[in-house]
């Protein structure tokens, strides 16, 4: 079984930065994808960033510039540091592992951006 383990949400003014990570542990294949997706209140969850364990990298458009997404690869920890946050940036951020073909997903962590 593999669990994902998130930390560093919280509470932001706008334009302030936050990181978060996750870290994933139990049968995970050395080829895999991990990263980083949101749910704001009344919409749908949505690909933030992700990033192989090649290093190849996406990011959504609204995010470009702002996020970097990174890892670790002997740790099995993705991080997620935002910068220049806005108040749309609010959502529930979820951390995922695609561990060949099966997803698994971290329990979230919220990220609010508010003045």
């Amino acid at each position: 079984q593999v669990q994902l383990v998130e930390s560093g949400g919280g509470l932001v003014q706008p334009g302030g930065s936050l990181r978060l990570s996750c870290t994933a542990s139990g049968s995970i294949f050395s080829v895999n994808v991990m990263g980083w997706y949101r749910q704001a209140p009344g919409k749908q969850r949505e690909s933030v960033a992700t990033i192989t364990s090649g290093g190849r990298i996406n990011y959504a458009e609204s995010v470009k510039g702002r996020f970097t997404i990174s890892r670790d690869n002997a740790k099995n920890t993705v991080y997620l540091q935002m910068n220049s946050l806005k108040p749309e940036d609010t959502a529930i951020y979820y951390c995922n592992l695609l561990n060949r073909v099966t997803p698994y997903w971290g329990q979230g962590t919220q990220v609010t951006v508010s003045s």
